[in-house]
């Protein structure tokens, strides 16, 4: 199986690491919409958006910026006392988002990060960060969905605010160039099955991962916190399937990888030349579409889905 596609969904994961630094450079104009330090924030999201909103929380609040809660939007705790909403929502017109921000209008501050100016998200919430430039004509999202994470990873970055050990997001976008260029392991590309694993902030791009690859290519794929792992999830693995992890492993869990004949992916595990987590996720991206055009699917158009989950009547 080749990594090398001609599809639109490549080109946007190929573009990744600049529209990441783009995302960086519109910072100023941008964090009318970010929350303050010290609040109390909620963020949320559907789908990918709500995986982007747990990393994005357990950076903030493990950073000291704030305590942080990440939530799908159907499922937002009402009465719950925040200081601050976020929504991340790439359409602007996605339903659950939106009736939850017209709930809260004049009760909580709400901020929204979108890629469509001209959506009612401008009307729904306070303030909204518009990243257009990092808008996809893909029903799968990759680019949107990370650049927003860049955005938000800036401004704690800007803000004096990252947790140890989190790198600088122009290393972050330095990794994605090796990550858009480098080759995909055979072994990978011919994998059956796929756990993905995160720890921390990486848990959601874990929970992301996995996603891509159900979405696109309809493959058998689970994400996990990378303690979990042996608490039954390692009953699948074996030869021919993968566990990929996101960010450090814990101590042994390679061993035991290796022990029931699985392949193990740790390219952002912490080791030295290894890649910051956010571009690893751009690996698992990329191999998303060559498993998709593998089995003779579309990438940019995957079954079952739409851009935006718009309900009839608003109804949630």
């Amino acid at each position: 199986m080749s990594d090398i596609s001609s599809s639109r969904t490549s080109a946007e994961i190929a573009s990744q690491p600049a529209v990441w630094r783009q995302a960086a450079a519109s910072l100023p104009r941008q964090t009318a919409a970010l929350p303050r330090r010290g609040e109390r924030v909620a963020v949320v999201g559907c789908g990918t958006s709500w995986f982007m909103a747990q990393s994005y929380a357990v950076l903030r609040e493990t950073g000291g910026h704030g305590e942080t809660d990440a939530f799908a939007a159907s499922e937002f705790p009402v009465g719950r006392h925040y200081d601050r909403v976020l929504a991340i929502t790439r359409s602007g017109t996605t339903t659950e988002v939106l009736g939850l921000l017209h709930r809260l209008k004049g009760s909580v501050a709400t901020g929204a990060v979108t890629a469509d100016p001209d959506t009612p998200v401008m009307q729904a919430a306070d303030a909204v960060a518009v990243l257009d430039f990092a808008d996809e004509e893909s029903v799968v999202q990759t680019r949107f969905a990370t650049a927003n994470l860049a955005l938000l990873r800036a401004h704690l970055e800007a803000e004096n605010a990252l947790p140890a050990g989190v790198l600088p997001l122009d290393t972050a976008a330095k990794d994605a160039e090796r990550a858009v260029r480098e080759p995909l392991d055979a072994a990978v590309l011919g994998a059956e099955q796929f756990t993905f694993l995160g720890t921390g902030w990486t848990c959601g791009l874990a929970l992301e991962a996995a996603l891509k690859m159900r979405e696109a290519a309809g493959a058998w794929t689970e994400a996990y916190p990378a303690m979990e792992y042996r608490h039954g999830p390692i009953s699948i693995t074996g030869p021919g399937r993968v566990t990929w992890a996101f960010g450090r492993l814990p101590e042994g869990l390679a061993d035991d990888v290796a022990r029931v004949g699985g392949t193990l992916v740790a390219e952002s595990a912490g080791l030295a030349g290894g890649l910051d987590p956010l571009a690893d996720l751009v690996r698992a991206q990329r191999l998303a579409v060559a498993c998709a055009e593998a089995r003779g699917n579309d990438p940019d158009r995957p079954r079952n889905l739409t851009r935006s989950v718009v309900l009839q009547d608003g109804h949630v």
